[in-house]
């Protein structure tokens, strides 16, 4: 067996995806992907983290570890053409998925007024209306959009295996599995029952961030 084929063989015996679950499309849904690991204080070997350290998640290791068991992988992400950071970020996302498969855009932004308490503990820039401070908060879901995609490209898979933790799936889960295919979800934390209730299989990322994780040293005052 070829080294290629021995891990794809592994790892699909390690999150016990047989033969059943056939021609496999990943969806990643990386706003919620993104913050898997943000509390997390071991690293993959279960070491302590530092201080100044943080689990990450490695871009090329997830795309790699998803195309172990996928025909196809879709990335989703907002971005923001007004700031450069964000920009890049999705270019870089482009270059190591494939420019047309990865799905993005404009992030929008939320007023939320503060209250004095909130005011003290806000580590946001404020800003000022009528009304008193505020913050931009922002959102970008892509709940629609997955969920459209994931039903138009119905007959190229039997399989969908969605990378996210958001408990507004649970409507397309459930007609998936109605119409004869499976579902795979790899969450994180916790997820509610009825998420739970409409997959074929539930994979922790806790157990597979040693594949998608790397330790990032943070600058001081982050």
């Amino acid at each position: 067996m070829e080294l290629e084929e021995f891990k794809k063989q592994y790892i699909k015996n390690e999150l016990h995806i047989t033969e059943d679950y056939h021609r496999i499309l990943s969806i990643i849904d990386f706003g919620n992907v993104d913050y898997w690991f943000e509390e997390d204080r071991q690293g993959v070997d279960n070491k302590v983290l530092a201080d100044d350290e943080k689990l990450k998640i490695n871009l090329e290791g997830l795309k790699n570890f998803a195309q172990l068991f996928s025909q196809d992988v879709r990335f989703y992400y907002g971005s923001d053409i007004q700031k450069e950071g964000s920009v890049k970020f999705i270019s870089a996302v482009k270059y190591i998925f494939g420019r047309n498969r990865v799905f993005s855009k404009q992030i929008q932004y939320i007023r939320h007024h503060l209250t004095e308490k909130e005011t003290i503990s806000n580590t946001r820039d404020i800003y000022k209306d009528g009304v008193g401070n505020f913050v931009k908060i922002p959102k970008c879901n892509f709940d629609v959009e997955i969920s459209v995609d994931s039903i138009r490209l119905m007959k190229n898979y039997d399989t969908l295996v969605v990378f996210s933790s958001d408990a507004d799936f649970v409507a397309l889960f459930r007609y998936l599995r109605n119409n004869g295919k499976k579902v795979i979800l790899i969450k994180g934390g916790n997820i509610t029952s009825s998420l739970r209730y409409n997959t074929d299989l539930v994979v922790n990322a806790q157990n597979i961030k040693k594949y998608i994780t790397y330790i990032e040293k943070q600058k001081p005052g982050i």
